[in-house]
């Protein structure tokens, strides 16, 4: 597998689509660091590390995502999308980092703070390279 983050969001976008309650994804930080996003901004419910059993007999940790729904089973997540691809890198300034749907949607970018939402690195005055962009 060549792009992990797009895997991550594929099976996530994949899991809404099928009106799943939960996903399992494999363990990095860089995708840790998506789900507490992710979980912040009331896109999914919750995100926990769990040790699950392979084929081999070793336990391999996995992110188990639990889905958010509303009351009448309308989704909380409708678009997930990759930017920054590895054969073409997508990078912003500090002041021009992007609005998603005109600010209704969430930016996720990687800067020398850490990972961070576009309106923390206006706030932060830093840019970096846009990951993905969620609404």
């Amino acid at each position: 597998m060549t792009d992990p983050i797009s895997d991550m969001l594929t099976r996530i976008r994949n899991a809404v689509r099928g009106r799943l309650t939960r996903v399992d994804i494999p363990t990095s930080r860089l995708k840790l660091e998506i789900a507490r996003i992710l979980e912040r901004e009331g896109y999914i419910a919750s995100y926990k590390v769990v040790d699950v059993q392979a084929a081999a007999e070793v336990p391999l940790p996995v992110i188990r995502i639990t889905l958010k729904y509303g009351s009448r089973g309308e989704r909380a997540l409708s678009g997930l999308e990759r930017v920054s691809k590895p054969g073409r890198r997508v990078y912003c300034g500090r002041d021009d980092v992007p609005q998603v749907l005109g600010g209704l949607g969430v930016s996720i970018l990687t800067t020398s703070r850490g990972i961070m939402t576009g309106q923390d690195a206006t706030t932060a005055g830093v840019g970096g390279e846009v990951l993905c962009n969620v609404w």
